[in-house]
């Protein structure tokens, strides 16, 4: 990555937005939009490669039973390589088979409450009639375009099996408030946008 030398221009604090001068993409399909571009910044100065992706945006749901018992799922996660406890979570399914989408284009997607009760009950088997919407939040602004849409589910109950993808293989794990707030405080709750769900919760 470097930037190549122009003559450089003042930046003020309204002048901040990077232009995109041309974008390649190297892996655009059903899955995936995985993009590398050039950018002239706002000095005036030229920056390449600055790789970015589209995914899906996604739903995150903090539900606890009747008992008050939080409701976690346990899976392998492929980007650090190790089994994890997290909050059940899923993608929102969209209407034009893609796996992407830049979150505008609400109409192409599946309604993000919708989703994460389908997510809720695929993934744990459980359902709840109290809901409540925390955050939209972006995913990993720095790189990628899609959102997290994070949900609090109370006095979940028991009504299914559970239905799984092909490609999923979890366990649920119920935990206890202290428990989840150790894994928290200590780390071992792999997923930051979950970490912001739980401490969304805890705010009241």
């Amino acid at each position: 990555m470097h930037a190549k030398e122009e003559e450089k221009l003042p930046v003020n604090q309204e002048n901040l937005t990077w232009e995109e001068i041309s974008t390649e993409h190297i892996v655009q399909n059903e899955w995936i939009d995985f993009r590398r571009s050039t950018y002239r910044f706002p000095d005036g100065s030229v920056f390449e490669p600055f790789y970015s992706y589209s995914r899906r945006d996604y739903v995150v749901i903090v539900a606890s039973d009747e008992e008050g018992n939080y409701l976690c799922v346990r899976q392998f996660r492929q980007g650090i390589k190790e089994v994890t406890t997290e909050f059940p979570a899923g993608g929102i399914e969209r209407k034009d088979g893609k796996e992407y989408g830049n979150g505008k284009d609400a109409c192409a997607a599946e309604n993000a409450l919708e989703a994460a009760k389908r997510e809720l009950l695929e993934e744990t088997g459980y359902e709840s009639d109290e809901w409540r919407w925390l955050l939209t939040v972006p995913s990993n602004a720095t790189i990628a375009d899609n959102y997290a849409h994070i949900f609090e589910a109370r006095n979940c109950r028991k009504a299914s099996d559970q239905k799984l993808d092909e490609t999923e293989f979890l366990h649920v794990s119920k935990q206890s408030g202290r428990e989840i707030e150790e894994m928290v405080s200590g780390g071992s709750f792999k997923q930051a946008i979950h970490c912001l769900a739980w401490l969304l919760t805890q705010r009241g």
